[in-house]
């Protein structure tokens, strides 16, 4: 969440800032609106006066959409007073009714470069303000990256250790699968010598692997099913004994 608030701040400066370098698109219409209401003020007779106000005119109307693109609201206001100060001045009937006009628009102009000037810069304490949430925005970046790679290493540490308890079970397995393949061999070799046609089958199911138990666990599946095995030996040649002493007697 704070580094979202961060870049609202340094979205809201970028913007200031992009809005502030369009208004330097203002400054040759300014200067040009301040160089010629000059020029009709220094006109000695109407006609030049209507001119150079004209001009003027002019140059404040395209400085007006650039000034308020950007967000100069203050130079925006001054050339909209301006051009209307300027258009009394194109219906003046004498050079003294124009005069008048154009000096209160001189003096609008020339508060306008100042204002204009204020538009165009970023203050000090802007600057260094943006500059340190850039930086701190930066370093939480670095941490943030810092710490998903922590992640990243936490998780090929566990799928190792799954990996290598696994290979743990497979091998724990594998042991007591081949005790109890080789007590089934002696088991069915004693019963064999007993003269007893009876055979041991596997009590487990081989196609089923105990991979999700612990090896406690494991231990006692394994065990079990040998002391089933046991069992089952013991009752088949029991069985057999039996069927053998009754052959005996019958003979």
């Amino acid at each position: 969440m704070k580094n979202y608030y961060i870049f609202l701040l340094s979205l809201l400066f970028y913007c200031e800032s992009n809005a502030q370098t369009k208004c330097s698109e203002a400054d040759s219409d300014i200067n040009y609106a301040y160089s010629h209401i000059k020029s009709a003020y220094d006109a000695n007779n109407i006609s030049d006066l209507k001119y150079f106000s004209n001009r003027s005119l002019e140059a404040f109307e395209r400085a007006k959409p650039i000034l308020k693109a950007c967000g100069c609201e203050k130079v925006y206001t001054i050339s909209f007073n301006s051009i209307e100060m300027l258009k009394k001045v194109d219906i003046a009937e004498t050079y003294e009714d124009g005069r008048f006009f154009v000096k209160r628009t001189r003096e609008l102009a020339r508060k306008g470069i100042a204002e204009l000037d204020n538009c165009n810069q970023i203050t000090i304490e802007e600057e260094e303000l943006l500059t340190l949430e850039m930086e701190q925005s930066n370093l939480r970046d670095k941490q943030l990256e810092l710490e998903r790679k922590q992640e990243e290493i936490k998780i090929i540490m566990a799928e190792q250790k799954a990996k290598e308890i696994m290979v743990q079970k497979e091998i724990l397995i594998g042991k007591y699968e081949t005790a109890i393949a080789s007590n089934i061999n002696s088991y069915n070799e004693a019963l064999q010598n007993c003269d007893c046609n009876a055979r041991i089958e596997n009590v487990l199911d081989l196609s089923e692997k105990p991979f999700s138990k612990s090896d406690s666990e494991i231990k006692l599946y394994y065990v079990d099913a040998i002391k089933k095995l046991s069992s089952l030996y013991v009752l088949k040649l029991e069985t057999c004994l039996m069927q053998s002493d009754i052959t005996t007697v019958d003979d």
